[in-house]
């Protein structure tokens, strides 16, 4: 009896070690998977692909009222915003008009904000926004653009506008104009100028 008793205890040992040795080679195998998941969660879905040209500054409501107004901004237009930051732009022409917009900014952080921002004004359906660099973007399809960035990168900018916009496309500039190439109109808002123009059929040879 006491053989049959020890017997039966090594039996129950290797089981227990075996199942052990199971147990143990399923959690090895998971950990990669648990571990793959929880970077996914954490890591952005897009990190940036380069330094902001310019620091992100919001365009007070009364200016970004008066952009749309001097662009005669309507239901029928495409807007896209060329350094769009939370999104304050495209998400008012939305809301207001119904205008289908897309927001262009290179920095995620902006993105994000932008997004919920559409999201809790209820314009999600008519805008969208893209972390890209404005530089190596497609924005032919826009019948207004806007813009709040530098003298020099309006500058750099303005040859791209050329080549990708249709003639008549109307283009608003919150601070800065566009050097050589003169606005149509400009206002002034508690102290800070809005500039517009319109794409020409014909570019000037000083622009070119």
């Amino acid at each position: 009896m006491f053989k049959t008793l020890l017997a039966t205890l090594g039996v129950s040992s290797l089981l227990l070690a075996s199942c052990t040795q199971q147990v143990d080679s399923k959690n090895v195998a998971q950990a990669p998977t648990t571990n793959a998941q929880e970077v996914q969660q954490t890591a952005p879905a897009q990190p940036r692909e380069r330094t902001p040209d310019v620091v992100y500054v919001p365009t007070p409501p009364e200016v970004v009222d008066k952009m749309l107004e001097m662009a005669k901004v309507g239901k029928n237009d495409i807007l896209f915003d060329l350094g769009s930051g939370d999104g304050r732009i495209p998400i008012t022409a939305a809301k207001r008009f119904g205008t289908i917009g897309t927001g262009i900014d290179i920095d995620p952080e902006r993105i994000k904000e932008a997004n919920a921002n559409a999201k809790k004004e209820g314009v999600s359906d008519k805008v969208t926004f893209l972390q890209q660099d404005l530089f190596k973007s497609d924005f032919s399809k826009a019948t207004v653009v806007t813009l709040y960035l530098l003298p020099e990168l309006n500058v750099k900018l303005r040859s791209q506008l050329f080549k990708q916009l249709k003639p008549g496309t109307r283009i608003v500039s919150h601070a800065f104009d566009m050097g050589d190439w003169k606005p149509e109109q400009t206002a002034n808002v508690n102290g800070r100028t809005v500039y517009y123009w319109t794409v020409p059929k014909e570019i000037p040879a000083n622009l070119r």
